[in-house]
């Protein structure tokens, strides 16, 4: 399938938000899928996800999730520069302004033409921050990968306080894992598990696929996992397609 590419800003409240918008060509509508990156922002191994993602029929739409401060529009290096300055803007942004984001790009999506049916998706921090994405009625399925914080109420500047509102997830949710995962270990995964179920979602999809890392599914550097990959985004394409 053909795609067609755009950058796009997202006017907020008072500040802008960068995006790249990566869609089948043809007029749609599409089912549009809120991206969520890491905490590298949009480089090229996230935009190469976007784009096996969009070939599989969607208009993913990957915003940066650091808008605000000098981190704004800049794709960090899989270094430890770049690690430090991904945590250092994760640890400084606060619920209320992640959530904040969600809502301006949730809305630019509900107002294209060329988009339909509203569903998201992340890895690592972005993982957690698709799941808070599924708080809003208007996403009808979520796919978190590997999502950091969400046993521990880690995620920025203060406790999001997520799996306590897991009982306002309305549409389908899926959440994929890798059991060697340090930052999510089995204890961890049994404790989201539960809250999940406890909150009235027992019917959700739950992948832990045995060797897989932490960042498994990031084509750049030693813990990648191509078949690993090719598994998470051929489950995930079929469960957001309602199988």
């Amino acid at each position: 399938m053909k795609l067609r590419e755009e950058d796009v800003t997202i006017a907020a409240d008072g500040y802008d938000i960068q995006a790249r918008v990566v869609a089948p060509v043809g007029a749609g509508p599409w089912p549009g899928l809120l991206l969520y990156t890491d905490i590298f922002q949009l480089t090229e191994s996230t935009l190469r996800t976007a784009r096996r993602l969009a070939a599989a029929g969607f208009l993913v739409c990957a915003p940066e999730i650091y808008p605000r401060g000098e981190l704004a529009g800049v794709a960090l290096e899989f270094d430890d520069a770049g690690k430090a300055a991904g945590l250092g803007a994760a640890s400084a942004t606060t619920t209320a302004e992640f959530d904040a984001d969600r809502a301006a790009v949730l809305d630019h999506l509900a107002g294209r033409d060329d988009v339909g049916v509203l569903h998201a998706a992340g890895f690592c921090i972005g993982g957690h921050l698709a799941f808070r994405a599924a708080l809003d009625p208007r996403v009808a399925a979520t796919v978190c990968f590997y999502p950091t914080g969400l046993h521990d109420g880690k995620l920025g500047a203060d406790d999001p306080g997520s799996l306590a509102a897991a009982d306002r997830i309305r549409g389908r949710l899926m959440v994929i894992f890798g059991a060697q995962d340090p930052h999510v270990p089995a204890p961890a995964r049994v404790r989201i598990l539960d809250a999940l179920y406890a909150a009235g979602h027992d019917d959700l999809e739950l992948h832990v696929y045995a060797q897989g890392e932490h960042a498994f599914m990031r084509d750049v550097g030693g813990r990648y996992d191509p078949a690993l990959t090719d598994l998470g985004l051929a489950e995930a394409v079929s469960f957001l397609r309602g199988r």
